[in-house]
């Protein structure tokens, strides 16, 4: 029986972000490095493939009611690489705000460090607020952020292939090192940057980091098409999920790939309790925690609706919506996902609010253990994913239900690795160690 992977988002508080609101949740735990200490311990314990961690360089607006994302993702992963042995690190980085010589660099020493855990998740930033923190009047529109990510990629998968295998030789009789023939510059001269290359690391024991993507857009598909080992995505519907893969597969094989070495992993929310009676009693404390005025009118903005048409519980149907899917929507995927949903049936900002888990777009899936790994079962053999990044509903509990309660379950199915039997990330993902 073929496997899928799994990732566990650490998230904190939750990806209902407002969770801190709960009693039994420590406010400051996202700034706190013995808490998330014990959170991989628990993921590696559990045989998780990668915890992740999404990010962006700039405070959002809404810190005013929910923490942050607070800690620079590569100096917290790379600490938690640090005190695990097995579990890969996922680290967002923007191809917008950083330069691609420096974020090749890091990424090729941290796949070194970690001996082959690194990945990186490329995003391009969709916050504005961004661009005042690095000197510009604006930020880049959405073609301007794609054209420059694909560049970015082509310039720092170059440079992790600058050094050939056998560079160095570090031949003791005769006192050389290496060869320089085989260090290659890359002399890049493009519209966005001017790279010489090579750089001062040889390629890790993965060949070369696992680039991760996640964005729903036409100029997303294309990057994660050309560029992706793993495309991170949204879905609300079987089939919008199972319609996605397909797609991106297509996508890759047109650019020249293997569809194979593009794997999908579908971002799930999940609440788990000991009985469904539970997790819904769970749930309905979480959405207690919710401002839901607030985020009702984000959703609609969201869909490209009229500000003030929709109250939280008037239903919106799928004539309501305007075609297309709305430039102006934070992310065309997440926007993406609430269409579908509403397209099957009609329903109000306050509902879509509750099932996406404060409305960020992720499918909410609530239940006990047995009815999670049942659920998650069916959407993988329905060809929906290659495998789940779980983002926990509430992290101070349901990573740990998720990882000693739900993956014992999928163990014994056979559809999760009871031991981590591959060195490297990459070995993990695809089954084989790099070539």
């Amino acid at each position: 029986m073929t496997r899928f992977h799994l990732n566990l988002s650490l998230m904190t508080p939750g990806h209902f972000r407002h969770a801190w609101r709960l009693p039994h949740v420590d406010p400051l735990a996202y700034l706190d490095i013995d808490y998330f200490r014990r959170l991989v311990t628990i993921a590696e314990d559990a045989k998780i493939d990668a915890v992740f961690l999404g990010d962006g360089p700039a405070l959002r607006g809404e810190i005013e009611d929910a923490p942050g994302t607070g800690l620079d993702p590569l100096i917290l992963l790379g600490h938690l690489a640090a005190v695990t042995s097995h579990l890969g690190v996922v680290i967002t980085s923007s191809t917008t705000y950083n330069s691609p010589y420096n974020l090749a660099r890091r990424f090729q020493s941290l796949d070194h460090v970690t001996k082959g855990r690194a990945a990186v998740n490329i995003v391009t930033t969709g916050t504005p607020a961004a661009a005042a923190n690095f000197g510009l009047d604006e930020h880049p529109d959405k073609d301007t952020r794609y054209r420059r990510a694909h560049e970015f990629l082509d310039v720092v998968t170059r440079l992790w292939g600058s050094w050939e295998p056998e560079a160095i030789i570090a031949d003791k009789e005769s006192g050389r090192y290496a060869v320089p023939e085989r260090i290659h510059r890359i002399d890049h001269h493009g519209e966005f940057f001017s790279v010489a290359g090579p750089l001062p690391v040889p390629a890790g024991p993965q060949g070369r980091p696992v680039i991760v993507q996640a964005g729903g857009s036409a100029g997303g598909l294309e990057l994660a098409a050309r560029f992706a080992d793993v495309v991170f995505t949204v879905a609300q519907t079987r089939d919008q999920a199972v319609a996605f893969r397909d797609d991106i597969r297509r996508r890759a094989a047109l650019a020249g790939r293997d569809p194979d070495e593009v794997k999908v992993s579908l971002g799930v929310v999940v609440l788990v309790a000991a009985t469904a009676e539970q997790a819904r009693q769970r749930a309905q404390d979480l959405y207690a925690t919710l401002p839901i005025e607030r985020l009702s009118t984000v959703l609609t903005g969201n869909l490209g609706l009229p500000p003030g048409r929709f109250g939280p519980d008037d239903p919106i149907s799928a004539a309501d919506l305007p075609p297309p899917v709305p430039d102006q929507a934070f992310s065309a995927g997440f926007s993406a996902s609430t269409r579908a949903l509403i397209g099957q049936a009609p329903h109000t900002p306050r509902e879509l609010v509750q099932r996406s888990a404060g409305g960020a777009g992720h499918r909410l899936l609530a239940g006990s253990a047995e009815q999670v790994a049942d659920d998650l079962e069916a959407w993988y053999d329905a060809g929906a994913a290659d495998g789940f990044t779980i983002m926990p509903a509430d992290t101070a509990v349901d990573l740990e239900s998720f990882a000693t309660l739900v993956v014992p379950i999928l163990q014994k199915r056979g559809l999760f690795q009871s031991q981590y039997d591959q060195a490297t990330l990459r070995g993990r993902l695809f089954g084989r160690e790099p070539g």
